[in-house]
């Protein structure tokens, strides 16, 4: 029988709606709330889950969750699976240009295809993308954004950094099947020590990566590898409210070493370094309705996942995508996009011209967009 201490500490996590916990003896315990909602059950095996629960329920509500459909010594083995993921993983439940990041969605109905080739579009023109640019990717994980920027312009170089080695070798091979390797320039390269000079520096979804301590470093070199006249964009997740690290869950199955920024601390690093912070844009609620279309891929796809992957991996990543919705859904997170120069007249002091390249941009990439027959082929 669960101890009425613990279950007393537990129902404090009860805000509305009703929850039956069963134990193992198959005990049934309800907790309801005046406030409206759904009836949710679980199942706690003893009392020490129970405990860990109350003490680290971020953590330990989701491994217990992995767990009971596993034996503990498969443990290291299984997480190490996220550690060494494959194509077919993420071919799974990304769109064809493999944008691991927030999509931009017209409505809720949009394909994500055209959703993320609607934000790439947005970039572009707030990169104001113009012909013959040399544009730095900082983090240009498999090459989908560097390879859509030079279709949206002629004579585009797109220089690309990564620190995976996986990722390296997939954007490197797509560039030469797609007749390209003369514009893109893909290397595994640490930011801090990337040198040049570019007229455009765009980075999506590796601010996250950077942890607060190196925030300062990293916009100084987006100062320095910036031509006068330049123009940046950093796309990154953020919080409302105080920066904190990541989930404990998520940090040790997920993403070790991620930290979300508050919108506070990217205009005091920005700021610091000198950069003019000429456009700021709240992506509200789009990446709850991504990651909604990325589970939804997954579910539709696992039959041929799980060929790959045990149990155990696939429950962990159906958590992890229903987890990080719930956290957009809750409004706890959002996504938000700096436009960065050094002078604040390098672009028109109107948005009108971002509309117009947006329109233009997506156009063409939606026109020239690959399809999922075309992605597989070039494994």
């Amino acid at each position: 029988m669960f101890d009425r201490l613990a279950l007393h500490l537990f129902k404090q996590f009860v805000a509305f709606g009703t929850l039956s916990v069963t134990d193992g003896s198959g005990a049934v315990y309800q907790m309801t709330e005046n406030r409206p909602g759904p009836k949710v059950a679980i199942k706690i095996a003893n009392s020490r889950t129970l405990w860990r629960v109350v003490m680290k329920p971020d953590l330990v509500i989701s491994e217990a969750f992995l767990s009971y459909w596993n034996k503990p010594r498969a443990a290291r083995r299984n997480v190490a699976h996220h550690y060494d993921l494959t194509d077919q993983l993420f071919d799974s439940f990304l769109d064809p240009r493999r944008q691991y990041s927030c999509a931009y969605f017209e409505s809720p109905d949009t394909p994500l295809d055209v959703a993320q080739n609607t934000k790439i579009a947005r970039l572009a023109a707030k990169l104001s993308l113009r012909h013959g640019d040399a544009v730095l990717d900082i983090g240009c994980g498999w090459g989908g954004l560097a390879t859509a920027l030079c279709t949206c312009r002629e004579n585009v170089h797109v220089t690309g950094i990564t620190l995976s080695t996986g990722q390296l070798a997939y954007a490197t091979k797509k560039a030469k099947a797609d007749g390209l390797q003369h514009r893109l320039d893909f290397a595994h390269h640490d930011y801090r020590k990337q040198t040049g000079k570019f007229d455009k520096i765009v980075s999506v979804g590796m601010l996250e990566h950077v942890g607060p301590t190196n925030f300062k470093t990293y916009f100084r070199q987006i100062k320095r590898l910036l031509r006068q006249n330049g123009i940046a964009v950093v796309h990154s997740i953020g919080v409302h409210g105080r920066a904190v690290p990541v989930n404990r869950w998520l940090t040790k199955y997920i993403f070790p070493g991620g930290f979300l920024p508050s919108l506070d601390q990217m205009i005091l690093a920005t700021e610091h370094q000198g950069l003019k912070i000429i456009d700021l844009e709240i992506m509200r609620g789009h990446y709850a309705e991504t990651l909604r279309h990325w589970r939804t891929n997954f579910h539709a796809n696992i039959s041929e996942i799980r060929k790959v992957y045990d149990e155990r991996f696939v429950r962990m990543w159906d958590f992890y995508l229903l987890g990080c919705e719930y956290f957009f859904r809750t409004q706890q997170g959002m996504v938000f996009q700096l436009q960065l120069a050094h002078d604040q007249m390098a672009v028109p002091i109107n948005r009108q011209y971002m509309c117009k390249l947006e329109a233009e941009f997506k156009e063409i990439l939606c026109r020239k967009s690959p399809s999922g027959n075309e992605r597989r082929s070039q494994k």
